[in-house]
């Protein structure tokens, strides 16, 4: 292909592919690699977002008002880059609201990159998961490869690091939107983390979702089995006006307990 195919079909590219493709056409000059980026940006077919990575601006869009689809930067931020937590809701169409914040996990460290109206945040991987590559995705958009954690991986992933999800609304009001999650693989991934009062916030959050999912018991008693044998805190920074659920030994605040947020019938 030439460049102009290659262009296209490259929304947002690495230096090292850039150099993989212009080798494959016989340019393995590091000055003519410089000078053909330095010119296609000059000529505002590209824009630079970082050092090493850039991004194709479309034909008959302007550089300065054209915008990077978010996802793809994330994506290509780090080699092993996977989107996580609120932004593999996001991604997946299942968040309630829309973040100026992507999060992305990486083995490889990385500051934050401000990047037109985005920050992109890196974080480690967990423990229990960096030996093993599950509840990962691949999915193709515009031409290129994303890797993004499962839903079922990402409930875990955004109950055990509420942090990372948005508020508890914004958490209960996502993963509630989901029609149906593959229990197995939750409590597989539940399982991984090790973490008792991760597991009874997924046993809560599937117990009060079990109609909507329309659940047999059979996901029950393997959670029960990984949940505390005393009272843990679901929000250990807010445990003002929390209520015992008896079931899972979790202290939840009352406004996940009764939904406050929503519509009064």
């Amino acid at each position: 292909m030439n460049i102009e195919e290659y262009l296209t079909r490259h929304p947002v590219f690495t230096t090292n592919e850039w150099k993989g493709y212009l080798a494959s056409k016989g340019s393995e000059k590091q000055s003519t690699r410089k000078n053909l980026l330095a010119y296609h940006k000059d000529k505002g077919r590209i824009l630079q977002i970082r050092r090493e990575l850039y991004a194709t601006v479309p034909a008959g869009s302007s550089a300065e008002s054209f915008q990077v689809d978010p996802f793809l930067v994330s994506a290509k931020l780090k080699p092993d880059a996977v989107l996580a937590f609120h932004t593999a809701l996001e991604f997946h169409g299942r968040a309630y609201s829309t973040f100026k914040r992507l999060t992305y996990t990486s083995s490889k460290e990385s500051a934050p990159l401000r990047y037109q109206s985005h920050e992109y945040v890196r974080v480690s991987e967990q423990p229990a998961f960096k030996k093993m590559v599950t509840g990962i995705k691949t999915v193709l958009r515009s031409h290129i490869d994303i890797r993004v954690t499962t839903l079922e991986r990402t409930l875990v992933d955004v109950l055990h690091r509420p942090d990372l999800g948005g508020s508890w609304e914004e958490i209960w009001r996502s993963l509630g939107s989901v029609e149906y999650f593959d229990t197995n693989q939750v409590i597989k991934y539940t399982k991984v983390l090790k973490n008792a009062t991760t597991a009874a916030k997924v046993g809560f959050f599937l117990d009060q979702h079990k109609d909507a999912l329309l659940l047999d018991t059979s996901w029950i008693a393997p959670l029960l089995r990984l949940s505390p044998r005393q009272p843990h805190y679901m929000d250990r920074l807010n445990r003002k006006d929390c209520k015992l659920v008896k079931n899972w030994n979790l202290m939840v605040p009352s406004k996940i307990l009764n939904r406050t947020w929503e519509e009064p019938a």
